[in-house]
């Protein structure tokens, strides 16, 4: 059985698909852009606030599924280059 999950705390999708689908106990969420869900926008180039803003729109839907971050038990992220690597570290772990 699946359920669609859909938070107004996290930007809509921008195609045909859902923000997260709970499968059994599995939750999946899809890949979050750095997009302000009030204003329909990404925040900003500067790659601190991307990782905030995408890691708030995680929360979000992880809240709206009554899942947490300790939940998460794999994750991939895309970086334009490895030199982000240390400040997007950096915004993860407050999360």
């Amino acid at each position: 059985m699946k359920k669609t999950i859909f938070s107004e705390k996290a930007p809509k999708p921008l195609g045909p698909y859902n923000q997260a689908v709970i499968a059994g106990k599995f939750l999946f969420v899809s890949g979050q852009l750095a997009i302000d869900p009030n204003l329909g926008k990404i925040v900003s180039n500067n790659i601190t606030l991307q990782t905030k803003q995408v890691m708030e729109n995680i929360k979000a839907i992880l809240e709206a599924s009554d899942y947490s971050f300790k939940d998460i038990v794999q994750s991939n992220v895309y970086l334009s280059t490895m030199e982000l690597f240390d400040d997007f570290n950096r915004v993860r772990k407050m999360f």
